[in-house]
Protein backbone atom coordinates (compact mmCIF):
# COMPACT_ATOMS: atom_id res chain seq x y z
CA UNK A 1 0.00 0.00 0.00
CA UNK A 2 2.88 2.21 0.60
CA UNK A 3 4.26 1.44 -2.91
CA UNK A 4 1.11 2.78 -4.13
CA UNK A 5 0.41 5.46 -2.19
CA UNK A 6 4.41 6.80 -3.42
CA UNK A 7 4.51 5.51 -7.05
CA UNK A 8 0.51 4.83 -7.97
CA UNK A 9 1.23 1.59 -8.29
CA UNK A 10 2.96 -1.62 -7.08
CA UNK A 11 4.94 -4.31 -8.29
CA UNK A 12 5.63 -7.88 -6.63
CA UNK A 13 9.59 -7.78 -7.33
CA UNK A 14 12.29 -6.28 -5.14
CA UNK A 15 12.78 -3.76 -7.93
CA UNK A 16 10.65 -0.98 -9.11
CA UNK A 17 11.37 1.83 -11.64
CA UNK A 18 9.75 4.83 -11.45
CA UNK A 19 10.25 8.69 -12.45
CA UNK A 20 8.83 9.69 -8.83
CA UNK A 21 11.73 10.29 -6.69
CA UNK A 22 11.29 9.32 -3.08
CA UNK A 23 13.96 9.73 -0.23
CA UNK A 24 14.75 5.74 0.49
CA UNK A 25 15.36 7.00 4.23
CA UNK A 26 11.51 7.96 4.24
CA UNK A 27 10.34 4.04 4.15
CA UNK A 28 11.06 1.28 6.04
CA UNK A 29 10.64 -1.34 3.30
CA UNK A 30 12.93 1.14 0.90
CA UNK A 31 16.56 -0.54 0.96
CA UNK A 32 18.11 2.04 -1.90
CA UNK A 33 17.26 4.43 -4.76
CA UNK A 34 19.74 4.26 -8.06
CA UNK A 35 19.33 7.87 -10.05
CA UNK A 36 20.39 6.55 -13.36
CA UNK A 37 22.10 8.43 -15.35
CA UNK A 38 23.31 6.37 -18.04
CA UNK A 39 21.77 2.75 -18.95
CA UNK A 40 22.97 0.88 -22.23
CA UNK A 41 21.94 -2.18 -24.07
CA UNK A 42 25.21 -3.74 -23.01
CA UNK A 43 28.21 -3.69 -20.68
CA UNK A 44 30.30 -2.29 -22.98
CA UNK A 45 28.03 0.14 -24.25
CA UNK A 46 27.56 1.52 -20.78
CA UNK A 47 31.18 1.64 -19.66
CA UNK A 48 31.83 4.06 -23.07
CA UNK A 49 28.60 6.23 -21.28
CA UNK A 50 30.68 5.95 -18.10
CA UNK A 51 33.45 7.85 -19.37
CA UNK A 52 31.71 11.25 -20.40
CA UNK A 53 31.62 11.11 -16.85
CA UNK A 54 33.79 14.16 -15.02
CA UNK A 55 33.94 14.27 -11.54
CA UNK A 56 36.95 16.97 -11.42
CA UNK A 57 39.08 15.21 -9.14
CA UNK A 58 35.96 14.85 -6.70
CA UNK A 59 35.98 11.67 -4.43
CA UNK A 60 33.62 8.52 -6.02
CA UNK A 61 33.43 4.66 -5.08
CA UNK A 62 31.13 2.01 -7.50
CA UNK A 63 29.44 0.06 -6.28
CA UNK A 64 27.62 -2.81 -8.19
CA UNK A 65 24.25 -4.05 -6.99
CA UNK A 66 23.30 -7.32 -8.32
CA UNK A 67 24.16 -8.82 -5.02
CA UNK A 68 20.78 -10.78 -4.44
CA UNK A 69 18.34 -11.52 -7.62
CA UNK A 70 17.22 -8.73 -9.04
CA UNK A 71 13.77 -9.45 -10.44
CA UNK A 72 14.52 -12.16 -12.73
CA UNK A 73 17.87 -11.37 -12.78
CA UNK A 74 20.26 -14.17 -11.16
CA UNK A 75 22.67 -12.65 -8.62
CA UNK A 76 26.36 -12.07 -9.85
CA UNK A 77 28.85 -13.52 -7.66
CA UNK A 78 31.36 -11.50 -5.65
CA UNK A 79 34.47 -11.57 -7.38
CA UNK A 80 32.46 -10.63 -10.91
CA UNK A 81 31.11 -7.74 -8.93
CA UNK A 82 34.28 -6.48 -7.98
CA UNK A 83 35.61 -6.74 -11.88
CA UNK A 84 32.67 -4.95 -12.62
CA UNK A 85 33.18 -2.30 -10.17
CA UNK A 86 37.18 -1.63 -11.13
CA UNK A 87 36.43 -1.81 -14.98
CA UNK A 88 33.46 1.28 -14.84
CA UNK A 89 35.44 3.28 -11.81
CA UNK A 90 38.32 3.05 -14.34
CA UNK A 91 36.64 4.74 -17.05
CA UNK A 92 35.20 7.63 -14.54
CA UNK A 93 37.15 11.04 -14.77
CA UNK A 94 37.93 11.55 -10.75
CA UNK A 95 39.36 10.00 -7.67
CA UNK A 96 38.10 6.66 -6.22
CA UNK A 97 37.96 6.70 -2.78
CA UNK A 98 36.42 3.18 -0.91
CA UNK A 99 36.38 4.45 2.38
CA UNK A 100 34.97 7.99 2.21
CA UNK A 101 33.60 9.29 -0.86
CA UNK A 102 32.26 12.51 -1.61
CA UNK A 103 29.68 10.10 -4.10
CA UNK A 104 28.53 6.47 -4.65
CA UNK A 105 27.36 5.96 -7.79
CA UNK A 106 25.95 2.48 -8.51
CA UNK A 107 25.55 -0.10 -11.69
CA UNK A 108 23.35 -2.89 -12.33
CA UNK A 109 22.01 -5.09 -14.47
CA UNK A 110 18.56 -6.15 -14.81
CA UNK A 111 15.79 -7.44 -17.39
CA UNK A 112 19.27 -7.26 -20.25
CA UNK A 113 20.10 -3.80 -19.93
CA UNK A 114 22.69 -2.42 -17.62
CA UNK A 115 22.57 0.99 -15.47
CA UNK A 116 24.00 3.30 -14.03
CA UNK A 117 24.15 6.45 -11.62
CA UNK A 118 24.12 8.07 -8.19
CA UNK A 119 23.26 5.53 -5.39
CA UNK A 120 21.27 6.73 -2.22
CA UNK A 121 21.02 4.59 0.52
CA UNK A 122 18.08 4.21 3.28
CA UNK A 123 18.92 5.20 6.59
CA UNK A 124 16.69 3.23 9.11
CA UNK A 125 15.76 5.98 10.93
CA UNK A 126 12.45 4.73 12.25
CA UNK A 127 14.83 1.68 14.08
CA UNK A 128 15.85 4.82 15.95
CA UNK A 129 12.61 5.65 17.36
CA UNK A 130 11.74 1.85 19.00
CA UNK A 131 12.95 2.93 22.04
CA UNK A 132 10.69 5.81 23.57
CA UNK A 133 10.75 6.96 26.82
CA UNK A 134 6.71 6.33 27.15
CA UNK A 135 5.73 2.98 25.07
CA UNK A 136 2.91 0.68 25.77
CA UNK A 137 2.08 -2.48 23.89
CA UNK A 138 -0.58 -2.24 21.50
CA UNK A 139 0.61 0.90 20.39
CA UNK A 140 1.81 0.60 16.34
CA UNK A 141 5.37 -0.39 15.79
CA UNK A 142 7.39 2.54 14.24
CA UNK A 143 7.70 0.30 11.29
CA UNK A 144 3.83 0.53 10.37
CA UNK A 145 3.63 4.10 11.61
CA UNK A 146 6.21 5.12 9.38
CA UNK A 147 4.15 3.58 6.64
CA UNK A 148 0.80 4.75 7.77
CA UNK A 149 2.16 8.32 7.29
CA UNK A 150 3.87 8.02 4.38
CA UNK A 151 0.33 6.47 3.11
CA UNK A 152 -1.52 9.51 4.63
CA UNK A 153 1.17 12.06 3.12
CA UNK A 154 3.17 10.24 0.29
CA UNK A 155 3.59 13.97 -1.24
CA UNK A 156 3.97 15.78 1.77
CA UNK A 157 4.89 19.26 0.29
CA UNK A 158 1.72 21.86 1.37
CA UNK A 159 -0.58 19.17 2.70
CA UNK A 160 -1.78 19.40 6.85
CA UNK A 161 -1.98 16.55 8.44
CA UNK A 162 -3.74 16.04 11.93
CA UNK A 163 -4.02 12.90 14.09
CA UNK A 164 -6.55 13.20 16.09
CA UNK A 165 -6.15 10.07 18.79
CA UNK A 166 -2.79 10.45 18.71
CA UNK A 167 -2.39 8.36 21.80
CA UNK A 168 1.77 8.04 23.06
CA UNK A 169 2.88 9.80 19.54
CA UNK A 170 4.08 7.01 17.41
CA UNK A 171 2.97 8.20 14.42
CA UNK A 172 3.60 11.62 15.35
CA UNK A 173 7.00 10.70 15.76
CA UNK A 174 7.60 8.97 11.90
CA UNK A 175 5.66 11.93 10.57
CA UNK A 176 7.90 14.85 12.22
CA UNK A 177 10.92 12.80 11.24
CA UNK A 178 9.99 13.19 7.31
CA UNK A 179 9.32 16.77 7.54
CA UNK A 180 5.49 16.05 7.12
CA UNK A 181 3.43 18.83 8.68
CA UNK A 182 1.44 17.11 11.64
CA UNK A 183 -0.39 18.18 14.59
CA UNK A 184 -1.61 15.76 17.39
CA UNK A 185 -4.45 15.53 19.51
CA UNK A 186 -5.79 13.19 22.12
CA UNK A 187 -8.48 13.08 24.88
CA UNK A 188 -6.69 11.91 27.73
CA UNK A 189 -3.95 14.46 29.23
CA UNK A 190 -1.39 11.96 30.68
CA UNK A 191 -1.24 10.33 27.35
CA UNK A 192 -0.63 13.94 25.90
CA UNK A 193 1.93 14.12 27.89
CA UNK A 194 3.62 11.05 27.23
CA UNK A 195 3.31 12.28 23.21
CA UNK A 196 4.99 15.32 24.16
CA UNK A 197 7.93 13.56 25.89
CA UNK A 198 8.45 11.06 23.30
CA UNK A 199 8.78 14.16 20.27
CA UNK A 200 10.84 15.95 22.44
CA UNK A 201 12.93 13.26 23.05
CA UNK A 202 14.27 12.50 19.26
CA UNK A 203 14.98 16.49 19.24
CA UNK A 204 11.55 16.73 17.19
CA UNK A 205 9.20 19.92 17.11
CA UNK A 206 5.48 19.02 16.98
CA UNK A 207 2.17 20.34 18.42
CA UNK A 208 -0.16 17.70 20.71
CA UNK A 209 -3.47 19.46 21.53
CA UNK A 210 -6.01 18.00 24.64
CA UNK A 211 -9.02 17.12 24.16
CA UNK A 212 -11.70 15.06 21.62
CA UNK A 213 -11.95 15.07 18.37
CA UNK A 214 -15.04 16.99 18.35
CA UNK A 215 -13.06 20.35 19.54
CA UNK A 216 -11.13 20.14 16.24
CA UNK A 217 -12.06 23.17 14.43
CA UNK A 218 -9.34 23.64 11.63
CA UNK A 219 -9.30 21.66 8.29
CA UNK A 220 -7.12 19.06 7.18
CA UNK A 221 -5.82 17.77 4.00
CA UNK A 222 -5.58 14.14 5.74
CA UNK A 223 -6.40 12.48 9.19
CA UNK A 224 -4.69 9.61 10.43
CA UNK A 225 -6.89 7.98 12.77
CA UNK A 226 -5.54 4.77 15.19
CA UNK A 227 -9.03 3.71 15.93
CA UNK A 228 -9.07 3.01 19.86
CA UNK A 229 -9.85 -0.67 20.59
CA UNK A 230 -12.67 -2.06 22.60
CA UNK A 231 -10.05 -4.68 23.92
CA UNK A 232 -7.63 -2.10 25.78
CA UNK A 233 -10.40 1.01 26.43
CA UNK A 234 -13.91 2.06 27.18
CA UNK A 235 -15.03 2.75 23.92
CA UNK A 236 -18.24 1.57 21.98
CA UNK A 237 -19.03 0.99 18.36
CA UNK A 238 -21.00 4.48 18.31
CA UNK A 239 -18.21 6.26 19.92
CA UNK A 240 -16.08 4.55 17.13
CA UNK A 241 -18.67 6.07 14.54
CA UNK A 242 -18.89 9.08 15.97
CA UNK A 243 -14.80 9.68 15.63
CA UNK A 244 -15.38 8.91 11.90
CA UNK A 245 -18.27 10.98 11.36
CA UNK A 246 -16.40 13.97 13.40
CA UNK A 247 -13.58 13.46 10.65
CA UNK A 248 -15.37 13.99 8.20
CA UNK A 249 -15.90 17.35 9.29
CA UNK A 250 -12.95 18.50 8.87
CA UNK A 251 -11.07 16.26 6.48
CA UNK A 252 -11.76 14.79 3.05
CA UNK A 253 -9.55 12.13 3.30
CA UNK A 254 -9.13 9.84 6.23
CA UNK A 255 -5.80 6.72 6.82
CA UNK A 256 -7.75 4.85 8.93
CA UNK A 257 -6.01 1.99 11.51
CA UNK A 258 -8.62 -0.34 13.02
CA UNK A 259 -8.61 -3.95 14.41
CA UNK A 260 -12.44 -4.41 13.61
CA UNK A 261 -14.19 -4.17 10.14
CA UNK A 262 -15.86 -0.74 10.35
CA UNK A 263 -16.67 -0.07 6.73
CA UNK A 264 -20.15 0.17 7.38
CA UNK A 265 -19.21 3.17 9.66
CA UNK A 266 -17.19 4.64 7.33
CA UNK A 267 -19.72 4.70 4.28
CA UNK A 268 -21.88 5.86 7.32
CA UNK A 269 -19.85 9.11 7.76
CA UNK A 270 -19.83 9.14 4.38
CA UNK A 271 -16.40 8.35 3.22
CA UNK A 272 -15.23 5.62 0.05
CA UNK A 273 -12.66 3.03 0.72
CA UNK A 274 -10.01 3.09 -1.94
CA UNK A 275 -7.68 1.02 -0.63
CA UNK A 276 -6.71 -1.39 2.20
CA UNK A 277 -4.11 -3.59 3.69
CA UNK A 278 -3.35 -5.57 6.75
CA UNK A 279 -0.63 -4.99 8.94
CA UNK A 280 0.51 -7.68 11.46
CA UNK A 281 2.34 -7.32 15.07
CA UNK A 282 3.08 -11.20 16.01
CA UNK A 283 -0.20 -12.67 16.19
CA UNK A 284 -2.00 -9.42 16.55
CA UNK A 285 -3.41 -7.68 13.10
CA UNK A 286 -4.84 -4.50 12.14
CA UNK A 287 -6.75 -3.03 9.37
CA UNK A 288 -5.25 0.00 7.85
CA UNK A 289 -7.89 1.41 5.10
CA UNK A 290 -7.35 4.68 3.17
CA UNK A 291 -10.87 6.28 2.76
CA UNK A 292 -12.06 9.88 1.07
Amino acid sequence: MEMRSFFGFDVPSNVLKSTIEIDPSRSPFMKERLDVIYEGESFEQLSDLVEQLDLDESTFKVVCLNTIELDATKKIGHPERRKIEREIGLRIQGEPDLDHPKTIYGVLTIDGKWYFGKLVVSEAIWLQHQHKPHMYSTALSTRVARAVANIAAPHPKGVRVIDPCCGIGTVLVEALSMGIDIEGRDINPRVVLGSRKNIAHFGLVGDVATGPIAEVVDNYDVAIIDMPYNLFTHITADEQLEIVKEARRFTKKIVIVTIDTIDHMIEEAGFEIIDRCIAKKGTFSRQVVVCK
